[in-house]
């Protein structure tokens, strides 16, 4: 079964929380904090395998998750950090992040890997705030959270020649001769079940040519299967366009349907070099259509061409390597590396978001927002009085208890930050 394109979400592993100790032993006299920090959480890598063909381990939309790091110990003991989970993905997979459809990673490469969901950070134990005002400090600091992704997986399949036509033109039938790929053929005259690459060998030389399933008027706007295999044509370096010859058919209009799909879908397709082949020229009539065709297209080669006889298969070989001597390579997609980069200047600076804002949910019942102060307040470990009192004292000198003061908010209302509630006092 051959699957194109899943959706997957991902979760990265949290980071472990960083431990809460006091060291004490027989004959030492005050040991102190040796709480030790928390373990990385696991990342999730993707890497590219050619011994894969399909997307089918992710066609039903799976969750996949890292695991955690562990919290740290006693005695300063690191907790031990999550293990990285690795998923295979074809060659030719492109990653977007949804719903910005960013992309992540285009594997174009055996081996070549990408670190898509990061794993949280592992929160400092009491050791770490030991100092000459705090001695004793009785707190710690959560791990961080892991990235969590919505993702598609996009698969384009990566060809040097990609074999083009409308239903029945013949396309799986030239794949089959010149390579030793066995496309899957319908038993309709409508298309190609799947599409299919064969590596062709021609006086020393080779290249990879892929059997594109049947284009249909429409197919770039999404009608029968032209768009999820329009896209398998933007990796490719050369077009062979095959139009039959068949009297049932009008092998200029067939041909002009072809372009203008390949038009209206875009992306360079319109652009690429394209080889044009008269197909089934062992059909009755095939001669006087060849000859209307060429005049036509005027100036443009047409190589016939007869699977059954082998008429011109030959010379239509010798023209695919010689074309492709000089053929440029596809321009592939470039991870979005914008999203990691933070540019500052003078208006961005005045335009800057404030840390938090305040919202009133319902009466007696407000929620302080805002991602900066939410992410600060997840590293707070509120198992003990410490851990509560730090963060209290951390929202005041953030200047929450004078913008709830602006509010008309009364005693004993309700503030809710993140997953924590208190209640409000003046």
């Amino acid at each position: 079964m051959f699957i194109d394109q899943a959706k997957l979400t991902l979760i990265a592993g949290k980071g472990g929380d960083g431990a809460i100790s006091l060291h004490r032993e027989k004959y030492v006299d005050r040991g102190g904090p040796d709480g030790g920090n928390g373990g990385r959480g696991g990342s999730i890598i993707m890497r590219a395998d050619s011994g894969v063909t399909t997307l089918i381990a992710y066609r039903f939309g799976k969750t996949i998750k890292a695991p955690e790091g562990q919290k740290g110990g006693k005695n300063n003991a690191y907790g031990r950090s999550g293990q990285d989970v690795y998923l295979t993905v074809p060659v030719g997979t492109v990653v977007y992040q949804e719903p910005e459809h960013i992309i992540l990673a285009d594997f174009t490469k055996h081996g070549e890997e990408a670190l898509i969901a990061k794993g949280g950070k592992g929160g400092r134990g009491n050791a770490c705030f030991k100092s000459p005002q705090v001695r004793v400090p009785r707190f710690a600091e959560n791990g961080t959270p892991g990235e969590k992704k919505s993702l598609i997986l996009e698969l384009k399949l990566l060809a040097d020649v990609g074999i083009i036509g409308l239903p029945n033109a013949g396309k799986s039938t030239l794949l089959s001769i010149i390579s030793s790929a066995k496309p899957e053929i319908g038993d309709y005259p409508f298309t190609t079940i799947n599409p299919q690459l064969g590596v062709v060998m021609h006086h020393n030389q080779s290249f990879v040519a892929a059997d594109m399933p049947g284009l249909i008027a429409g197919a770039a706007e999404g009608k029968g299967l032209g768009l999820r295999f329009l896209r398998h044509i933007e990796r490719t370096r050369v077009l062979v366009h095959l139009v039959s010859m068949e009297n049932a058919h009008n092998p200029y209009q067939d041909y002009l349907a072809i372009r203008q799909e390949l038009d209206s879908y875009g992306l360079g397709l319109q652009d690429k070099i394209e080889i044009v082949v008269a197909s089934k020229m062992d059909e009755d009539g095939a001669e006087e259509q060849l000859k209307a065709f060429k005049k036509k297209l005027k100036k443009t080669p047409v190589f016939p061409l007869s699977a059954l006889t082998n008429l011109g298969l030959d010379e239509l070989l010798n023209h695919i390597v010689r074309t492709l001597e000089n053929a440029p390579s596809p321009l592939l997609v470039q991870p979005d590396v914008s999203r990691d980069v933070k540019i500052y200047d003078a208006s961005t600076m005045l335009a800057k978001q404030p840390l938090f804002t305040i919202r009133k949910v319902k009466n007696g019942y407000y929620a302080i927002e805002g991602e900066e102060i939410i992410a600060k307040y997840r590293l707070y470990n509120l198992s003990d009085e410490d851990g509560i009192r730090r963060l209290l004292y951390y929202l005041n000198k953030a200047g929450v208890d004078a913008a709830l003061a602006k509010t008309d908010i009364q005693d004993g209302d309700t503030v809710l930050l993140d997953d924590f509630e208190f209640e409000y006092f003046r």
